[in-house]
């Protein structure tokens, strides 16, 4: 798990340089406003490599891109600003502040973390796999929002999975559909991407090094391997031995030609998914439908929304055991016709699922595709023209003077991320023995996740300033519960 807390690297690919209008805006602008009290920790450089589509992008900042709406033309320091509290996670370079012209409006954005407190920061944005109950930024203050970017696996940060941590943010960019800014086809590039030829000759393949996962899929693809020949390559099950200049691109979310070679030799791809949510859906499942492969999947049990068509993935979950999901792989394999239904998706004309398409052409954000932001910089415009539309509201409201509260910002809710509780790969929870490794770990980590959202929530609740009081909250919280009062 440690690929999972490293930083990601702040500066990548400028793309076409030249094209882009920097506008540099030093930390200088903001020093008309007076500085929080107290020294704030300087913002972790430390570079990370998160396991998501993040780090197969290539980024530019948009900051020459003024929308046909944008009218904005206040001074850098009448702008509101957006800061981004994950350490290393600034989709701009260089420097730490620049401002950026979006759809409809203009903000200042800034990884400084010393302009947590001033009253222009009118909105936090946090990266979900480093967002910590206990180093939240506190007080929260009443006039700013907090934004949520998380594209990655749910068991990277359950905390996010439950109501009472959800609800803390306003506005959000996940990979479930109902999010603010959905991330669900990150890792599908285009239309053109699944339309590759086929090359399976080999039947099934497994290949994965990170065994210990919330979905437990190690114990079910050991239960299949009793009934049908998988070649597993990889730390998890093992029993193939890989080829030694594909050591090191095995594990890699990157499709080094070699390595992609490799395992498109293999008609049917076992395709688990490390984490079980609606809509989370990785690489394990498009990777193989570019090769021409087939998948084998489980992950999210909303996939067949978003397939070429009715007819393309092979679920796990439709079988009532992996005895009979392995008669149904061995009579694919051996009748070719019947198999090759399963890849007239490669025929445009048979990619007939209008929810697919209309997704891929209407997304306002792209994959390596320097005519259309990253989705990095696309949600960063997002919350900046929400921002300035709710600071607007605000204005006119105190102007009117209206009495009553200003309108309330949006409040995201359980349908944003909510994934579930996890399950064993195999079989019931009920019959695992007491000392299970799995058992041990994961369901204990979704419910722990839970007291933290509720302590965090109570922190805030109260205006308390120092996060490390979170356990003293979570005490409180178990104590009133005990009496059942909570």
């Amino acid at each position: 798990m440690a690929c999972m807390w490293r930083r990601l690297v702040p500066c990548v690919c400028l793309g076409v340089l030249g094209l882009l209008c920097w506008v540099w805006v030093s930390f200088a602008s903001l020093a008309d406003e007076q500085l929080p009290i107290g020294a704030w920790e300087a913002v972790d450089h430390a570079a990370f490599q998160p396991q998501s589509a993040l780090s197969e992008m290539e980024f530019a900042s948009i900051s020459s891109y003024r929308g046909p709406g944008n009218n904005d033309h206040r001074s850098n320091k009448e702008l509101p600003i957006l800061l981004w509290w994950s350490g290393g996670l600034f989709p701009h370079f260089p420097g730490d502040t620049e401002r950026i012209d979006c759809a409809r409006s203009s903000c200042l954005v800034t990884s400084n973390r010393k302009v947590q407190l001033y009253k222009r920061t009118a909105s936090i944005i946090f990266y979900g796999t480093d967002f910590r109950a206990y180093e939240a930024p506190l007080p929260r203050l009443q006039h700013q929002t907090w934004a949520l970017f998380h594209e990655e696996s749910p068991m990277n940060n359950y905390f996010l999975s439950h109501g009472p941590g959800i609800r803390l943010f306003n506005y959000t960019a996940t990979f479930r559909r109902e999010s603010d800014y959905p991330l669900t086809l990150q890792w599908l590039p285009s239309l053109d991407y699944l339309l590759q030829p086929t090359a399976g000759l080999a039947p099934v393949l497994y290949m994965q090094s990170h065994c210990d996962v919330p979905s437990n899929r190690d114990r079910y693809v050991q239960e299949l391997m009793k009934y049908i020949q998988v070649d597993s390559y990889g730390k998890c099950l093992n029993n193939k031995p890989l080829a030694e200049q594909l050591e090191d691109t095995s594990t890699a979310t990157g499709e080094e030609p070699n390595f992609m070679n490799f395992v498109a030799r293999y008609k049917f791809h076992l395709a688990l998914e490390n984490g079980i949510c609606p809509d989370y859906m990785t690489e394990k499942l498009w990777r193989p439908l570019h090769q021409g492969c087939v998948p084998i999947y489980r992950g999210s049990a909303m996939v067949a929304d978003w397939m070429p068509n009715k007819h393309t993935v092979i679920l796990i979950d439709d079988f009532p055991s992996p005895k009979e999901l392995a008669d149904f792989i061995k009579y694919l394999d051996e009748n070719d016709e019947e198999y090759a239904k399963y890849l007239q998706f490669k025929n445009p004309k048979n990619i007939i699922n209008t929810k697919l398409l209309g997704a891929l052409e209407t997304r306002e954000w792209g994959v390596n595709d320097m005519s259309k932001p990253n989705y990095l910089n696309g949600f960063e415009c997002y919350v900046c023209d929400q921002e300035n539309a709710r600071l607007a509201l605000e204005k006119n409201h105190k102007k009117s003077q209206k009495k009553g509260e200003p309108p309330a910002p949006k409040m995201a809710n359980n349908s944003h991320m909510g994934c579930p509780l996890p399950q064993p790969g195999y079989g019931d929870v009920q019959n695992l023995p007491e000392d299970d490794g799995w058992l041990q770990i994961w369901p204990q980590d979704y419910w722990q996740s839970l007291d933290q959202a509720e302590g965090l929530e109570s922190l805030i609740r109260h205006n308390e300033s120092d996060p490390s009081l979170l356990w003293k909250h979570i005490q409180n919280i178990a104590v009133s519960r005990a009496r059942g009062h909570h």
